[in-house]
This record gives C-alpha cells, structure tokens and sequence, in this order.
C-alpha cells in the first residue's frame, strides 16, 4: 500500500472489509472524509483512511460508539497538552456506563436463577403444576 496511492470508495469497501454504503455513513458521520472528489464527483481516499477505517472498526470491537470514535478522532487531530485529559475523560465514562450495564446484567442473572429455582421446585414437588414462571410473566402485564 503506497502512501500516495488514491483509492475509490469501492476499492477503500474491498480493503477494509466494508460496504460502500457503511463508507458513506461513517463519511455523513465525519469520522472519514475523502482526501479529494474527482471531477465527476467521485470520492478519492488514501492510505490514511485505509487505517482510519482500521482503527475505527477495532474501537467498535473494543465497545466505542461511533460517536465516542469521532471523539477520540478529534482528540487525535487536536492533539495538544489537553490530549491525554480529553481521552481519559472518554475512557473513564465508558467505565462508568460498563459498570452500569455489569449490574444490569448481574440483577437479571439473579432474576434467572430465581426463576430457574421456581421451575426446578414446581417439577420436583408437582410436575403436572402450571409453571410459575409464566404465571409471574402473565401478572406482570
């Protein structure tokens, strides 16, 4: 991949795994732009958006929005002492929101065990009993 080399957005969807129309998005986004449109109207890219798309795809396996991508993008073209604040602020609000989402899911964890308990004793004391479990799923209307 030469660093001058221009791409078009088909060739920038083949490289990195994306459809043109997710190109497209993250453009409307402002997450990627194209280096240049051609005369007709065509999007030119670079080796530059070729790994922007990379890191933005491995933010979002790492659980960034898009939103918290563009974020991070601009910290990085802002650069500046305040870099490293603006980062950490970002990362120490996703911790947050991932320690809310980890009770979450640890009270629906026990919500499931609960229910899973209420099974195990209706099949063990009656097995021809209704469920209690869709019972409490019906009155919960």
């Amino acid at each position: 991949m030469s660093p001058d080399a221009t791409y078009s957005i088909g060739e920038l969807a083949a490289r990195t795994g994306m459809t043109p129309d997710a190109l497209r998005y993250y453009e409307r986004l402002g997450v990627i732009a194209p280096f240049r449109r051609t005369a007709g109207g065509y999007r030119v890219y670079t080796a530059e958006t070729i790994e922007r798309v990379r890191f933005i795809k491995q933010a979002q396996l790492h659980g960034l929005t898009l939103a918290e991508i563009r974020e991070l993008l601009q910290v990085d073209t802002r650069g500046g002492v305040g870099r490293c604040r603006r980062v950490q602020k970002l990362l120490q609000r996703k911790l947050e929101e991932l320690d809310s989402r980890l009770t979450q899911l640890q009270d629906f964890r026990r919500s499931l065990e609960e229910y899973l308990a209420q099974c195990n004793r209706t099949l063990a004391e009656s097995p021809e009993a209704e469920c209690p479990v869709v019972e409490d799923l019906r009155r919960a209307k």
